[in-house]
């Protein structure tokens, strides 16, 4: 193969250096002299490659265990292959050539000559050698000793009476306890004040802590139901069985609140956000007057975030919230969210995408104030001059007209109903309902009612007067409920932030789903 490759080339530029004699330093040479030079260099690669070989024979497992400093014998043997799991393996003595299967327990044993631990010891191994293989194993075992924690005591117990005695001259070890002392256990109190005050200051656990409910309800609780042996849950069923019991649990306590969307409505809100191992999520969030709901984060760092697949992570929420709950979608406005919406617009016709009006004025707001668009400033608050119309809209105005006189409420109206009742028959009495609404009619003539409109927030008012039309209440009652922005979300980051921070950046992304779904939901 080397020399087929070589047959097809015609030139190839060589240094100086390489061919003295000539006086280029890049020149085309014949097929005969690259062949020559080819064998030459082949040669030397040849020999560098067996003599590499002949080193890693002489030891072959010294660099895959060179790593492990706590297991320095391992340099001494041959992994054939992995028998039976939990560490065991077939393995090659290379001072003796024995064959064996155990893990690095009987290595020790082998080469260090002890008996009885079911493996013949090596024959090859002599004294000088043993010392020395003696000599690692103890300079390992003393550094792991090192390395482990250790047990610092605490301070002293000193109750205000032992303070007194000792100040008084009497001997801590012959002074009796008193029977108040007794009574209330004070020296074991003490201690363990003691013992969780090391907890904080060992773990850098910040002081607020203490003031946790679920913190002081723990220890009173082990206080007050004598609990013999307990231990505390540990590393693996704290991250496993408990989170997921939480989650279930919580899961459980929303229930009611997702029983209501039916008759109140729900917004699920969207944003993006990158986490400390720059992996790409999208959080989802369900809103209602009760506040929001986190629903779920997506990881999606091997996705192309187009307008289909964030319109099929949209229509996944939808499904699983109901489709007949939705009101709305609201994101930021890119234009990637904004296709997405219209996508799930054409699909769902009753749910709206709306455009996150905080995130909206923020970037309006950007471009006024930016100090690159200060010639420009006057022309950009011009356009932006919508801003002060909608807040003028806002306000009550006296001359204000009835919706049914006014020709965009009247064009938005429509639209409105014909997406939100497809069937005709109840449109037709939906719009029967808003004559008497606009008109005064039908029960919206009465006094109150009518001097109400001005004055009551506008949810009151239809929960108020609104009975004599049931499917606008209905509706009204729905809308009037929902928010104009994704703000939640935003802070839901910083949440995610908090508990997937830089000190536990290696958190899958699935349990910090479950721990932002317990912080977040309790």
């Amino acid at each position: 193969m080397f020399l087929s490759f070589l047959s097809r080339l015609c030139y190839f530029p060589v240094p100086l250096m390489l061919l003295p004699g000539f006086m280029v330093s890049k020149f085309l040479i014949s097929i005969d002299a690259f062949v020559l030079y080819g064998f030459w260099f082949y040669g030397i690669l040849s020999l560098s490659l067996s003599m590499c070989s002949e080193m890693s024979a002489s030891s072959p497992s010294q660099a895959k265990e060179q790593d492990d400093d706590t297991k320095p014998l391992w340099t001494y043997v041959t992994k054939i292959k992995s028998v039976g799991g939990g560490g065991n393996y077939e393995i090659k003595c290379n001072i003796c050539d024995f064959t064996f299967n155990g893990s690095y327990t009987r290595v020790r044993a082998h080469l260090l000559k002890m008996t009885g631990k079911g493996v013949r010891v090596c024959q090859k191994v002599t004294i000088d050698r043993l010392i020395d293989l003696k000599k690692i194993d103890n300079e390992t075992t003393l550094r792991v000793e090192k390395s482990k924690t250790k047990s610092v005591s605490l301070p002293p117990v000193s109750t205000q009476h032992q303070m007194d005695t000792n100040t008084l001259g009497v001997d801590p070890k012959k002074r009796k306890t008193s029977t108040v002392e007794n009574a209330f256990n004070l020296q074991a109190r003490e201690t363990l004040d003691h013992e969780i005050a090391r907890m904080f200051y060992s773990s850098g656990l910040p002081f607020h802590l203490a003031r946790n409910p679920h913190y002081r309800k723990a220890f009173a609780y082990a206080a007050n139901n004598q609990i013999s042996g307990y231990q505390p849950p540990g590393y693996n069923k704290l991250r496993t069985t408990l989170l997921q019991n939480e989650r279930r649990h919580v899961e459980n306590l929303l229930q009611p609140i997702k029983n209501a969307w039916s008759q109140k409505g729900v917004s699920i809100v969207s944003d993006g956000w990158s986490d400390p191992q720059r992996r790409s999520l999208i959080n989802f969030m369900a809103v209602t007057e009760s506040g929001p709901m986190f629903l779920m984060a997506i990881d999606c760092s091997n996705e192309i975030k187009d307008k289909d697949f964030i319109s099929k992570l949209m229509r996944e929420v939808i499904m699983e919230v109901g489709h007949s709950n939705v009101v709305q979608i609201v994101t930021d406005n890119a234009v990637v969210c904004k296709a997405a919406g219209l996508i799930i617009e054409a699909e769902f016709p009753s749910i709206y995408w709306t455009s996150c009006v905080v995130h909206t004025l923020n970037l309006a707001l950007k471009n006024i104030c930016a100090t690159k668009n200060t010639e420009k400033n006057n022309v950009i608050y011009e356009e932006c001059s919508w801003i002060t119309q909608i807040a003028d809209d806002a306000i009550e105005d006296s001359n204000r007209v009835p919706p049914h006189q006014d020709l965009e409420l009247t064009r938005e109206r429509l639209k409105c109903f014909k997406r939100f009742f497809l069937d005709v028959d109840v449109r037709r009495k939906v719009n029967i309902e808003f004559v008497n609404f606009s008109d005064g009619r039908e029960g919206f003539d009465d006094l109150d009612s009518l001097n109400d409109r001005g004055q009551m927030d506008p949810k009151a008012w239809w929960l108020v007067h609104g009975i004599n039309a049931p499917i606008l209440q209905k509706v009204a009652l729905k809308l009037l409920a929902q928010p104009c922005s994704s703000s939640c979300c935003e802070r839901n980051w910083s949440t995610y932030s908090f508990i997937h921070s830089l000190k536990r950046n290696k958190m899958a992304p699935h349990r910090a789903e479950d721990l932002i779904f317990v912080h977040s939901n309790l």
